[in-house]
């Protein structure tokens, strides 16, 4: 890599009250001042730098259930660093409840909500700086979607990791579950056991406990600079989380203070940061969608092709769930995500030139930093990785023109043939898979399912779920326009584009057309010929809208494809 300069012996100008003063400053803000009287602002607070919050928090989901009592933290740090807090909500939704269902059609949707809300709220208020805490998902790239945008001073802070629950000795989580119903479906479990297996898998506070999206994110976020060092790799409930947020308030002022925005932080190479970081903990298929989606919104060139090129050099070698053995909560045990991303330093595979939100770049924070213990098992060695190369798959073909996202750990082969079983939702394919319809060397399409068809591009976890549940993992694939979900494993290949519902070639597939996926080639392909394909997309003719009003109408007539992220905001 080349020698860059030192991002932390660049001097910037203080950002002190640089939009604050716009609204509380002069005699003719006297009302505006009034207002902030009464919500508790005292004569000195308006000299102070005013930070927002914003809390993800809500009873909807346990990933956020705790997430009022860390943003509480947040201001108590903010407050005794010497700025005046501002505590705002914004929404959160449940993937893991709502999966399935119609309503997960809402779940990337609120993505572009809690962006829009932050950036809303954010605005209007002159606020001078801002702490997002998400703790799920889609409300961890909405907080980041929003700190590009606003580009203001922001740490990032993520809600934390929940711990496994215990069933007959073995950890189990929320993919227990899922899994569990297939393997009810197939006969191997009665419903005492699934009840018990339901029961015990979501113990408490936190996010989905495994490499799932949730988990991704942090860390891809931690590794881009926008979060403090090991923030992505603490218990949601711990003492550990807490300071954090503590530290967090503080962290910010000295954003302001020194000049550092968020947009000096999320450069290419910070982005480059975060693909290695997902690939090397074997993450989610999502942070593809999302990291596109962030990139755009700070003005950074990044697609999916990059993903490829990352790819090529960058092993796997975290074995977490779901495709490995431990949770995250193990893995904050040994010692977090900063041993992890110093030895990726060390080896060149990731830029320790970045600005982080320290202040410092990512080598100086991570310059102190002990390696993991050599009895751990949880992180390999680069001499003896999980896989050489990336699970995360960026395919083409004449099924997919414009790319398609598999996520293919090794376990399940790099090649798979065979006869498609087609279905027009997710319902559909579940029904199916349950069933007992479909079998070995089936290619299951589940089409429709994308972010202008669906729309909302739903997570195909109880599919992929079901047929893990079934034990056909190594003898089944599943394809779709819509997406998967971080604890989806088995031959999967997602975000296939165009969707089906703009005409892109899924669209023509017919029951026991040859589906051909090929990982080394990186080509996912239907076996007909070009002016077969020519012919049947001829008589194709769009279907209408399934939303004609609300929120869900407005998304599908503003979204963009999933090669671009998903985006709703269609400048450049």
């Amino acid at each position: 890599m080349k020698k860059k300069t030192n991002r932390s012996t660049l001097k910037k100008t203080s950002l002190h009250r640089q939009f604050s003063s716009l609204v509380t400053d002069g005699a003719e803000r006297a009302p505006s001042r009034a207002m902030l009287h009464a919500v508790g602002f005292s004569k000195k607070d308006f000299k102070k730098d005013q930070i927002g919050v914003a809390s993800t928090w809500g009873m909807v989901t346990p990933c956020n259930m705790h997430i009022n009592k860390l943003a509480e933290e947040a201001v108590m740090g903010v407050d005794r660093a010497g700025g005046k807090a501002i505590p705002f909500n914004t929404i959160t939704i449940s993937d893991g409840i709502s999966m399935g269902t119609e309503g997960m059609k809402y779940s990337l949707v609120s993505r572009e909500v809690i962006a829009d809300s932050i950036e809303t709220v954010v605005g209007c208020q002159g606020l001078d700086g801002l702490i997002a805490i998400g703790g799920c998902d889609k409300n961890m790239p909405g907080c980041l979607i929003a700190i590009a945008r606003l580009n203001r001073p922001s740490v990032f802070v993520y809600g934390g990791t929940i711990l496994p629950g215990v069933h007959k000795n073995k950890k189990v989580d929320i993919i227990s579950v899922f899994e569990a119903v297939g393997a009810h479906a197939r006969g191997d479990m009665d419903d005492r056991e699934l009840g018990q297996i339901e029961a015990c898998s979501v113990p408490g506070p936190g996010s989905c406990g495994g490499m799932y999206t949730a988990n991704t994110m942090a860390s891809a976020i931690e590794a881009m600079g926008m979060s403090l060092p090991n923030s992505s790799a603490q218990v949601a409930v711990s003492a550990a989380k807490r300071r954090d947020c503590r530290d967090a308030g503080a962290a910010v002022l000295q954003l302001i203070k020194r000049g550092i925005l968020p947009k000096d932080i999320m450069t290419k190479q910070a982005f480059e940061n975060a693909v290695t970081m997902v690939i090397a903990l074997g993450g989610s298929t999502n942070a593809v969608l999302h990291l596109l989606a962030i990139a755009h919104s700070a003005g950074v060139k990044l697609s999916i092709d990059d993903f490829t090129r990352i790819g090529r050099r960058v092993p796997v070698l975290a074995d977490l769930k779901p495709s490995g053995t431990y949770v995250m909560a193990e893995l904050v045990r040994i010692g977090g995500t900063t041993p992890f991303m110093k030895m990726l330093v060390e080896e060149g595979l990731m830029h320790g030139n970045c600005m982080t939100v320290t202040g410092k770049t990512l080598k100086q924070n991570l310059r102190k930093v002990k390696p993991y213990r050599k009895a751990q098992k949880i992180i390999r060695p680069l001499s003896d990785p999980i896989k050489k190369s990336s699970h995360l798959v960026i395919l083409y073909g004449n099924l997919a023109p414009e790319g398609a996202v598999a996520k293919i750990t090794g376990k399940e082969g790099q090649r798979f043939a065979g006869k498609a079983k087609v279905y027009e939702s997710e319902e559909e394919a579940l029904r199916a898979i349950l069933g007992g319809v479909i079998k070995q060397g089936d290619v299951v399409v589940i089409r429709s399912e994308g972010p202008k068809g669906g729309p909302g591009m739903r997570e195909m976890l109880s599919p992929t779920s079901a047929i893990m549940g079934k034990g056909l993992g190594k003898d089944v694939a599943l394809i779709t326009d819509g997406r998967f979900s971080g604890g989806s494993h088995g031959f999967v290949v997602g975000h296939i584009t165009p969707e089906t519902f703009v005409g892109g070639p899924i669209a023509i597939v017919k029951n026991g057309d040859l589906i051909t996926i090929d990982a080394k080639k990186r080509e996912i392909n239907l076996g007909l010929s070009a002016q077969e394909i020519k012919k049947r997309l001829a008589k194709w003719k769009q279907p209408k809208p399934r939303y004609r009003l609300g929120v869900l109408s407005k998304y599908a007539l503003q979204v963009s494809s999933a090669s671009r992220g998903a985006i709703t905001d269609m400048s450049g």
